[in-house]
């Protein structure tokens, strides 16, 4: 929401690249020195003490000197904040950054204000020992504390301030939509709407093919290898943004038109890990089939659809109105009747009940149920429909 596209000169990307490379390096030191702890040794340098250690490198090195003081220590209270959320829990163990991957730096303080509007479609930020930069102006400037630069593998520049957008409003309207995710169809809704997420089209995946193959053939460390890496991350840039622009906008259309958003509770990151591998009784060393491939095709599926991304956004912008429903057997459960059984799919995309004969897209049909809430337990029974009114009997005794 926050994000603009920065258009630097050459001699500015030079000195961007130079702030993203001491940014870098004073990260990874300070993670090299959190990762040397030991109980015998004591406690690993602080944030404080990172910094006043920063200041005596910076008046022995000169190429540290010719950086910016405000990158570098804001790096250090980056890294500090990172092991303070992966000691509550929040975030994972901090890990290396690596040149060409991450690449960014983050002002923060009084520079955030040094920016000023050009036209009516430009504007320009001064960004300490560098100057001013010119990025796009796609959408009002909004007033923040601080900002990001970033590089991606393309080699395009961003600039991103920390300004948390408010949630969208609600209708009012009471209405409730259940929202079924797939790899056929990226996302169902109960109202009967299938939405797909574009990816790369059929040329562009023969493309990428073959510069993969190329790549299996370029020399390490070779410029053709360099110009067909380059050629690759652009394909797989294009792929992402189309997947967070279509997650922006389906999440933005979502949010205005219900009221409640019931999604299914599903762990994302477990079932996209890769299989096990299983190991031969008969042979040892030797290890059996597991599929892998096929399961790294599926993997592959589910993340181009943007699974996680478009519950993410959609809890960012419907606060407190998105529901997590149990997903149990909601495929095979007839939204008309409530019975469940396997038979009931016939198709990937073909619904049809065994018990009434109701016939429905088989997506829709989960959405469906999704919306009620309704989850069938593990024995695949369905409740039955007894009146809130009855009288409670005793069980009886088998």
């Amino acid at each position: 929401m926050s994000r603009f596209r920065m258009y630097p000169t050459p001699a500015q990307q030079i000195a961007l690249l130079e702030q993203c490379g001491h940014a870098r390096y004073v990260w990874n030191l300070a993670l090299e020195q959190w990762s040397m702890w030991t109980p015998a040794k004591g406690p690993t340098p602080g944030f404080a003490e990172q910094c006043r250690q920063l200041t005596e490198a910076r008046a022995v090195f000169g190429w540290l000197r010719a950086g910016s003081q405000t990158v570098q220590q804001q790096a250090l209270r980056d890294f500090d904040q990172a092991v303070k959320n992966f000691y509550a829990g929040t975030h994972r163990r901090p890990t290396w950054r690596k040149a060409g991957l991450h690449e960014g730096f983050r002002i923060v303080g009084a520079q955030t204000s040094r920016v000023v509007k050009l036209n009516r479609k430009w504007a320009a930020v001064k960004l300490p020992k560098i100057g001013w930069v010119r990025f796009r102006l796609s959408r009002a400037v909004p007033d923040a504390k601080s900002y990001r630069i970033t590089c991606d593998r393309m080699g395009r520049w961003h600039i991103a301030f920390a300004v948390i957008p408010p949630p969208v409003p609600a209708p009012g309207t009471g209405e409730v939509v259940g929202v079924d995710r797939g790899v056929t169809v990226s996302a169902a809704l109960s109202t009967g709407e299938l939405l797909t997420c574009p990816g790369l089209t059929d040329r562009e995946q023969a493309r990428l093919k073959h510069l993969q193959r190329r790549l299996a053939r370029c020399r390490p460390g070779s410029k053709r290898r360099r110009r067909v890496q380059a050629a690759i991350a652009k394909l797989h840039a294009r792929a992402a943004d189309r997947r967070r622009d279509w997650v922006e906008k389906t999440s933005t259309d979502v949010a205005r038109r219900f009221d409640v958003i019931r999604v299914e509770d599903l762990r994302v990151a477990q079932m996209t890990r890769r299989p096990k591998p299983k190991s031969d009784p008969q042979r040892p060393g030797r290890y059996l089939p597991n599929r892998r491939r096929a399961k790294a095709g599926l993997n592959r599926g589910i993340l181009a659809n943007g699974w996680g991304d478009l519950v993410t956004r959609l809890e960012h912008k419907a606060t407190g109105r998105v529901e997590k429903v149990n997903p149990a057997y909601t495929p095979q459960t007839c939204s008309v009747c409530g019975h469940c059984a396997p038979g009931n799919r016939e198709s990937q995309a073909v619904f049809r009940c065994v018990a009434c004969g109701h016939q429905a897209n088989a997506d829709v049909n989960a959405a469906v149920n999704i919306a009620a809430g309704r989850a069938v337990s593990a024995r695949r029974e369905t409740p039955p429909r007894v009146s809130p009114k009855r009288e409670p009997q005793h069980a009886t005794s088998a």
